[in-house]
């Protein structure tokens, strides 16, 4: 390739530019598409939030399935978004083509196989999630209408992924903005103007998902971009088992937090009823808004990780990685302490009752104490994903909302309680952190090598 083609000035600016520079240059744009999702999920929350209590369990029950789809988004974006990243960086542009129009076939594909089951479903589904009497018809109400946009959510996150793994993040951006901003101007329209009340709210987010998918598609066209063609698609062994490899650490970190809300849920009501998952689920959307920043810087990393990595630069890939730590800590230990000290006005901003800010700010305060650890946690599972290290990084996605959430969520709800309950996100973080650091140590220790 010449020296003025853009796909060489790419792989110059990918392996060339300082690794802080480009990390931030690249992080700017992530983080705001991440805060962006962090409002897709709170928006429907506040708004819900005006109608009662148990419109807003309802909203926090059906999130689950929410994640579920957005699990199945983020695996076949980051699978194909890692391994495309890691062809751009070895010159084989090929593979790079054929991998992105796969994962995003795969992805509406497994869209719109969960759309049909889901509608035809929704009653057993809103049970099993933990709905009761006084929510149950809100819960199927807003399910249904979800479910109707999961081929488009699937889809957006998938090309949001892979215009972020080619450093196109400004184009990944727009496209979140034009859905979050679809999304929080219709809310309150569809909700309150038109009555349509917790329908509504799910109209408008399947609203902002089609716009997002809309704008991204367009994006995905321009400049130097990967195009998704048609013809490109070839579903076989080789391209499902990459995008399952760099893909499923984000399966089981979504599908596990998915597993771990509908868990949270019931524990929660059993203990507390419809005020307790309404808390816990604002408590949870908060934290979920405030990580989604660190998410975002996380993001900027991994297209420098995926790209170095397989233009064999190593070195750039750990002082990536020890940046991101560094500063990720100091954002997080500013975040938690503001949370700590204001966790009863930030609950009552969401739904102003009584026993539901007493249980949020409480379960807002324990998972402050243990925000810092998330840093590591997160920029380790990134880093092993992003070099194609899938057995560890699905380990490490898996800690903190599986393998060590639930079954200290049961032990501690047995033990004490709501206040169990509460309390048991943070002890998983500690748990996490114990594990994720001698994953991340033994590939860093390879690259030292």
């Amino acid at each position: 390739m010449s020296k003025t083609d853009p796909k060489s000035q790419r792989y110059i600016q990918m392996t060339q530019t300082p690794v802080k520079k480009l990390i931030l240059k690249l992080s700017v744009p992530t983080i705001i598409s991440m805060l962006v999702t962090g409002l897709y999920n709170s928006a429907d929350t506040f708004f819900v939030g005006k109608i009662s209590t148990e419109a807003t369990a309802a909203v926090g029950i059906v999130f689950s399935v929410m994640a579920i789809i957005q699990a199945i988004g983020f695996m076949c974006g980051q699978g194909s978004g890692n391994y495309l990243a890691r062809m751009l960086g070895a010159n084989d542009n090929k593979q790079a083509n054929e991998v992105a129009s796969t994962g995003f076939a795969l992805s509406l594909i497994i869209g719109c196989i969960i759309a049909v089951v889901g509608i035809f479903l929704v009653e057993p589904i809103s049970d099993l999630l933990g709905a009761s009497e006084t929510t149950m018809n809100d819960t199927k109400n807003y399910m249904r209408i979800i479910l109707i946009g999961a081929p488009f959510m699937t889809g957006q996150f998938v090309i949001n992924n892979q215009l972020r793994f080619q450093g196109s993040a400004i184009y990944a951006m727009f496209g979140l903005l034009a859905g979050a901003a679809a999304n929080i101007v219709l809310d309150p329209l569809f909700i309150f103007v038109f009555d349509l009340g917790v329908s509504g709210a799910a109209l408008a987010t399947v609203c902002g998902q089609i716009m997002s998918f809309i704008v991204l598609f367009i994006g995905s066209k321009q400049g130097v971009n990967i195009h998704i063609r048609i013809a490109n698609v070839k579903i076989n062994r080789h391209y499902i088992i990459e995008i399952i490899n760099g893909g499923v650490p984000s399966l089981f970190r979504q599908g596990l937090a998915a597993l771990a809300t509908i868990l949270l849920n019931k524990v929660a009501g059993e203990y507390g009823g419809d005020a307790a998952i309404a808390g816990m689920s604002v408590a949870t959307r908060v934290l979920m808004l405030v990580s989604s920043a660190l998410i975002g810087f996380g993001q900027g990393y991994q297209p420098v990780c995926s790209f170095n990595f397989g233009a064999d630069l190593k070195n750039r890939v750990k002082e990536g990685y020890f940046f991101c730590v560094k500063y990720g800590t100091y954002f997080l230990v500013i975040v938690a302490s503001l949370c700590f000290a204001f966790a009863p006005q930030i609950i009552t901003w969401f739904r102003d009752d009584p026993e539901v800010i007493e249980i949020g700010a409480k379960a807002l305060r324990f998972q402050s104490v243990s925000l810092p650890l998330m840093s590591t946690i997160v920029m380790t599972n990134m880093m092993l994903q992003s070099i194609g290290a899938g057995v560890k990084a699905s380990i490490a996605s898996s800690a903190r909302n599986g393998i060590f959430f639930i079954p200290i969520l049961l032990l501690f709800s047995a033990m004490f309680g709501l206040t169990g309950v509460e309390g048991a996100q943070a002890a998983a973080d500690v748990c996490s952190l114990a594990l994720s650091i001698p994953l991340g140590y033994s590939e860093i220790k390879k690259m030292k090598s």
